[in-house]
């Protein structure tokens, strides 16, 4: 391979042995071109294909870098219309130089061709993206079903479902494409069309019964239904068929310990950790949904084993941390040992503030366990940080569950009238700044009343309101309208017939068009 690149005139090349040497590369830099095998040997099961799938998730590589895939025959024939997230080509061994050649020269034509596009979409301007399809599209009409898959995307990244939803309809009016039947579903699911998203991903299982990614969604479409029973039987049929995927597996867990099934949870978690073990996404939170199943199941002893496995595998720093000092908290509280449980439980609201990472579900189960030991300040602390993080994906109805769960509403009542008493003065506060002709420092004020109340018709409005009149003043910007157009989506989603809705929609778009 290497000898071949080099008759072609490549030779800035580095090798990698193994998924974790090339995952490792390209985490220092990025690559224009990555060549993989499709059998990667006994690596924890994993497949080229496997590979591919966490480089896009974890974004280690960039929308325009040509992947192609190298394979034989008879595995092409079973994953090349069962992957959603397809490699650039699959080139089937053997091969000669010349194929290579072409291959290569294909691959950079159409990289060139979507590059205008990708560029868009890495810089997150997804409605510049749109057009810039439109545009290569209309360039390169072989293209054209490629151009139209990403600007499906961006549409359904921007909230515009229905928009997403026509391409991919269109799209399956021409050809039944896997990835189109899957966007469509996607579509409805966040639609809230249940019964519709469970049709569609009936009809793409029955045309091609090892499209993975079907089996997953259709899993969180069942939970949506409140059917657990439903969704762990479509998460082990793909199990079956893929074993060794940690995200399925671990969705599976989830879906068990939700259930209440702990012996399958369990079973689940041991078997992410044991694959994650050696992988360069090995995720510390693992353990705690490991020590969490065995804990309730009254497993003292299998908990602490877990635990200390945590302890040896795990990479420190603050995630790390917290996710052991949290694991302690569970197997304490088990023990009944109580001024350990709290020693431990401060330790990982410690941790908790300087990890990064850490989910947002851990995060609630650390501030519950504190509203429980009452360690109402720290608690309070962290879902107040939650509710006000937009990145959360955690809302104000979220917390008040925990606080509810945690036998302290009264909590909840007194938070709540102090934020509403704090989001009044914001919103007089950036009304006295645009009274001033301090139209920007209005936005700041408002969009910090936003993240604390994100679903909030009425401080959407405000907001949207303040970006237009400057823009209407000063003129357009590409990235506050942006910003606007993502605050009208999640105003009609939140109020579709707020009074101001039609009135600030049709001035964001009158503005549009004049820049």
């Amino acid at each position: 391979m290497h000898n071949m690149l080099g008759q072609l005139g490549i030779t800035r090349i580095e090798h990698g042995v193994s998924a974790g040497t090339a995952i490792r590369h390209l985490e220092k830099k990025a690559f224009d071109l990555v060549f993989c095998e499709y059998d990667l040997g006994n690596e924890q099961g994993q497949d080229g294909q496997q590979l591919l799938e966490d480089l896009r998730h974890h974004k280690l590589i960039l929308p325009s870098t040509i992947f192609i895939m190298l394979t034989t025959e008879g595995v092409y024939g079973k994953v090349v219309s069962a992957a959603e997230l397809t490699p650039t080509d699959y080139i089937l061994k053997p091969f000669t130089v010349d194929v290579l050649a072409q291959r290569i020269a294909r691959a950079v034509d159409r990289r060139a061709a979507l590059l205008p596009v990708h560029r868009m979409i890495e810089r997150d301007r997804l409605h510049e993206a749109i057009l810039a399809s439109e545009v290569s599209a209309a360039a390169n009409p072989r293209y054209a079903t490629e151009c139209a898959r990403l600007r499906a995307e961006a549409h359904a990244a921007l909230g515009e479902e229905a928009q997403a939803e026509a391409i991919y309809r269109e799209i399956l009016e021409i050809r039944p494409l896997g990835w189109a039947q899957l966007g469509l579903a996607r579509c409805q699911f966040d639609q809230g069309q249940f019964a519709e998203t469970l049709e569609t991903l009936q009809r793409l299982i029955d045309d091609n019964p090892r499209y993975m990614a079907a089996y997953d969604l259709m899993a969180r479409t069942q939970q949506a239904l409140g059917r657990a029973a439903d969704a762990r039987a479509a998460l082990e049929t793909a199990v079956s068929i893929s074993p060794h995927v940690v995200r399925r597996l671990r969705h599976m867990g989830q879906v068990a310990l939700e259930a209440g099934d702990l012996d399958a949870a369990e079973k689940s978690f041991k078997q992410v950790v044991a694959k994650s073990r050696y992988s360069e996404f090995r995720d510390p939170e693992d353990h705690v949904n490991l020590v969490r199943a065995l804990v309730r199941k009254g497993d003292a002893a299998g908990a602490a084993n877990a635990l200390r496995e945590l302890d040896r595998s795990a990479r420190s720093g603050p995630a790390t941390d917290a996710c052991k000092a949290f694991s302690a908290v569970l197997l304490q509280e088990l023990n009944g040992n109580g001024a350990a449980l709290q020693s431990e439980l401060a330790n990982a609201v410690r941790a908790a503030g300087e990890a990064g990472t850490l989910s947002s579900a851990l995060k609630l189960g650390i501030a519950e366990s504190c509203l429980k030991q009452g360690m109402d300040e720290q608690g309070m602390q962290l879902l107040d940080a939650l509710a006000s993080d937009p990145a959360s994906g955690i809302s104000e109805s979220d917390t008040a569950a925990v606080y509810e769960r945690s036998g302290r509403a009264e909590l909840a009542q007194n938070r709540g009238d102090s934020v509403e008493r704090y989001l009044d003065g914001l919103v007089r506060q950036a009304a006295a700044r645009s009274g001033q002709g301090d139209q920007r420092g209005a936005i700041d004020v408002l969009q910090v009343a936003v993240r604390r109340r994100p679903e909030n018709a009425g401080l959407i409005s405000a907001l949207a309101s303040a970006m237009l009149r400057l823009m209407g003043d000063s003129g357009w910007e590409a990235a506050l309208g942006e910003q606007c157009a993502a605050l009208l989506i999640r105003m009609r989603k939140a109020d579709p017939h707020h009074p101001m809705l039609a009135a600030l929609s049709s001035q964001y778009v009158t503005l549009r068009g004049k820049q």
